[in-house]
């Protein structure tokens, strides 16, 4: 079983060096992306020995995703872990996404923070609860917290659908067209840290983005 770790990242460079530290301790296949950063962020990543992909200008978490995930596909990785570079995701839940998967078997394994929400921001929480209702109504798929972006996928998943989005919304396009695929998901309960640096996520625009995206897999589907 070979596993690689996806951190998309923009102008994570004052936390991403501890972020790599953790992750080495599981895996040494791991890929930054540096989307359009204006930091050191790609510096950090080359500093750590940690293969970087660049782009240019700011294409969008999605965007990020999915130039990790063509990464992923090359590199031949059978599962791939995804985890932000700021410093939210505790890269020792690693081995439970892995110990997950073996007993479940299941394509996706998102890590849930529906259970300790008390350093959540309220609208996160509205807006998170709505989303993954709706995506769960669509897919079939009961998903707890559709907005993790820490979570395992498999890479017969990455091979199966096909990414049109390019923003945060891309994690939710993930989990409908893998619902709809048949691919199974489940969840494993994770802390996540608040480290009170803004959100890059914009919650009336990527709130849009997201009804835009429910509604067209509706009718494609």
């Amino acid at each position: 079983m070979r596993l690689g770790i996806i951190i998309p990242a923009f102008n994570a460079g004052s936390r991403l060096h501890s972020v790599l530290t953790g992750v080495k301790k599981y895996t040494k296949n791991i890929v930054v992306i540096n989307d359009g950063s204006t930091d050191n962020t790609q510096k950090i990543a080359l500093n750590d020995k940690v293969p970087v992909l660049s782009h240019l200008q700011n294409l969008g978490k999605g965007g990020a995703l999915k130039s990790g995930f063509a990464y992923a596909l090359n590199a031949k990785w059978e599962l791939v872990i995804t985890l932000d570079a700021d410093g939210q995701h505790d890269p020792s839940f690693i081995p439970y996404f892995i110990d997950a998967y073996r007993i479940t078997n299941d394509a996706i394994i998102i890590g849930s923070r529906m259970t300790s929400l008390e350093s959540m921001p309220f609208h996160r929480i509205l807006s998170n609860k709505i989303t993954s209702g709706l995506v769960g109504l669509l897919s079939g798929i009961r998903v707890l917290d559709s907005q993790s972006g820490y979570r395992l996928i498999h890479s017969d998943v990455l091979k199966t659908i096909k990414l049109h989005t390019s923003r945060y919304e891309t994690e939710t396009e993930i989990l409908i067209k893998s619902g709809l695929k048949g691919f199974r998901c489940s969840a494993i309960n994770i802390s996540t840290i608040y480290n009170g640096e803004p959100s890059s996520m914009h919650l009336v625009k990527d709130t849009l983005r997201f009804i835009k995206l429910y509604f067209k897999c509706l009718y494609e589907y």
